[in-house]
């Protein structure tokens, strides 16, 4: 039986305070101050995550580190990550490091593309990215966004057809709406809010910024 935890069970779970469910996993940003003690923080994740037999994908930078968890087996969020994320938060006490909510996102671009056979095969070659499903295409080594090809009936003319999904943590969407207004944006769509805003820069190129995941959007197995 899977043991796949839907974003609002893993937000609930004890010890997950640190982490937000954004759109390709659960991921905790701890700044650390600087890289020797964010690589001996970086040891004792490796130490746990062998112990879990269950293992994250962690970017070590000067002052931060990085962690994004998800069960590949699954394709989602589990148990497995809950249990991981409360014992990751527990070492980053343990070594006076804290962790920065605010600061989660994911970012993937999509696409729309009326023929998705004939596309998805030239961005799969010049991206050098591998297919995830009918419609996605990820990066090999997990660096750069994900690629999301959305299939449309007919050519837009009212919008371009590439747009940029920003996923953030809940209580971080209002602010960001906000702060991208002030800079010049406009509001394009709204209906579905607060589950996400459609926005457009001064030139009509358009972003969705999204709260962590649509807990709505997901079914148990």
């Amino acid at each position: 039986m899977s043991d796949r935890v839907s974003p609002k069970e893993f937000r609930q779970a004890d010890g997950t305070a640190d982490w937000r469910v954004v759109g390709d996993g659960a991921r905790a940003n701890f700044t650390t101050g600087g890289f020797a003690k964010g690589a001996a923080f970086v040891a004792e994740i490796a130490r746990a995550a062998d112990e879990a037999d269950h293992h994250p994908d962690v970017d070590l930078r000067y002052g931060s580190v990085m962690v994004r968890l998800i069960s590949h087996d699954v394709g989602d969020v589990s148990a497995r990550d809950t249990a991981l994320a409360a014992r990751i938060s527990e070492i980053a006490r343990g070594l006076g490091i804290e962790a920065s909510p605010d600061s989660v996102q994911s970012i993937q671009i999509a696409i729309d593309v009326i023929d998705l056979d004939a596309a998805l095969p030239f961005w799969e070659a010049v991206l050098a990215y591998e297919r995830r499903g009918s419609e996605d295409l990820a990066d090999p080594i997990a660096v750069g966004p994900n690629v999301w090809l959305q299939q449309i009936d007919a050519p837009r003319a009212e919008r371009n057809t590439m747009h940029v999904d920003v996923y953030v943590p809940r209580d971080q969407a209002d602010a960001r709406v906000a702060a991208a207004l002030a800079a010049g944006g406009r509001i394009v769509d709204d209906t579905n809010a607060p589950e996400h805003w459609t926005l457009a820069d001064p030139e009509g190129n358009e972003v969705d910024v999204a709260p962590w995941r649509d807990d709505s959007s997901w079914k148990p197995e």
